[in-house]
């Protein structure tokens, strides 16, 4: 079954549709992180009226919680959540980094690597087999290998799996980031055998991941390795340079060694100047908790504004009767003024968040929306 066909191109950016068990993503998209099932303050009947379109929940985090045996007696992952809609799931290899040395790494606009320290403490430890992970929840430990993952996965039963990878940081030097690439492509090798000896007749998919840190031969070589495998698509891994331009170079390397015919995910990014470069180099799905991690501080998102945002409890919206965007059609800007939206966060009120999540949501999919037309139209800029 072919599960991606790209409609019209303009460049490098194309539009296109992946086909899963659960129904179609329209590319370029993105994609709302839920990961314990749930994205933060809307329910899944919220995200079905905001037209999302699919979501990524987190093989480790479900695992611990409330563990992938109990998902499975309740019918799947899909009717645990009540989201009928395709769903990907990560494999954890992200955690590798955030509970490992994303514990101490420093990250931002201007990144600058630190030595490693050599009694640094971790939540994680990595060695060929796969990677032992101490819960933040318990104490408890917990083998995840290749397999592993992928058996966690099938009983999800999500439509898309990511395989198990190392996520490498910049302050990995460039013998670590090799080492860790060649297990990443090892690993890559047994999840392919893990899926297929059980996706009989069950049309689940699997991308594969590729990594390499900033290391352009590292990168090609990851890229050539990765999509040297029967993946149904591939994802774009690792933390993604020091700077907006090392992003950018990536994900360059990358894409001009990936088959047309399979479609790309760039893990983890969302903000909105780095999606126009990124769909404008050939990526085609996105996922990232900023849409949602903003409304909890009262950020909210808006065209033609400074950094495409608004902070809802700065002190000039006190007064404001406008609503957060005046052609924005989501019933928060339909029915509430600014002024009682930036009430709503100085006396600690819950509505203030869901408000928020509403109107970020439905504001990224309408961006996407844009970006799909504008290619369409062959009018689209990356800038």
């Amino acid at each position: 079954m072919e599960t991606f066909h790209i409609n019209s191109a303009q460049g490098k950016a194309r539009v296109g549709r992946i086909t899963t068990l659960h129904g179609t993503i329209d590319t370029p998209a993105f994609i709302p992180v839920a990961t314990l099932g749930a994205v933060h303050y809307v329910s899944a009947d919220d995200l079905q009226a905001l037209g999302t379109q699919a979501l990524i929940a987190n093989t480790y985090h479900l695992h611990l919680r409330p563990g992938e045996k109990l998902i499975s007696q309740l019918g799947g992952l899909h009717s645990f959540m009540g989201w009928h809609k395709p769903l990907i799931t990560d494999s954890g290899g992200f955690q590798v980094f955030s509970l490992g040395i994303g514990k101490y790494a420093s990250q931002g606009k201007a990144f600058q690597p630190k030595p490693i320290p050599q009694n640094l403490k971790t939540w994680v430890s990595v060695n060929n087999d796969g990677v032992q992970f101490v819960s933040y929840v318990n104490g408890s430990k917990h083998q995840f290998t290749p397999e592993s993952v992928i058996d966690i996965q099938f009983q999800l039963g999500s439509d898309i799996f990511l395989v198990l990878d190392e996520c490498t940081s910049p302050q990995h030097d460039y013998d670590y980031t090799k080492t860790s690439m060649e297990r990443t492509h090892q690993w890559a090798v047994r999840s392919v055998d893990a899926f297929v000896g059980q996706n009989q007749s069950r049309n689940h998919q699997l991308f594969g991941i590729i990594q390499g840190g900033y290391f352009k031969d590292l990168r090609q070589k990851s890229a050539e390795f990765i999509q040297s495998l029967p993946f149904h698509g591939y994802a774009i891994g690792g933390i993604l340079g020091r700077n907006k331009q090392e992003m950018v170079d990536v994900i360059s390397w990358v894409n001009e060694l990936l088959p047309e015919n399979k479609p790309r995910h760039l893990l983890g990014i969302g903000e909105l100047e780095d999606i126009r470069q990124a769909v404008a180099l050939g990526i085609d799905f996105f996922d990232c908790i900023t849409p949602t991690r903003l409304a909890k501080t009262g950020t909210f998102l808006i065209r033609d504004h400074p950094r495409n945002r608004i902070h809802i409890t700065n002190s000039s919206c006190s007064r404001d009767e406008n609503p957060v965007s005046l052609d924005c059609p989501c019933i928060v800007c339909k029915n509430h003024s600014r002024a009682f939206l930036h009430h709503l966060f100085k006396v600690n009120a819950q509505l203030g968040c869901r408000l928020a999540a509403i109107h970020n949501v439905l504001f990224m999919e309408h961006y996407f929306n844009t970006i799909r037309t504008e290619i369409r139209e062959n009018r689209f800029k990356e800038r």
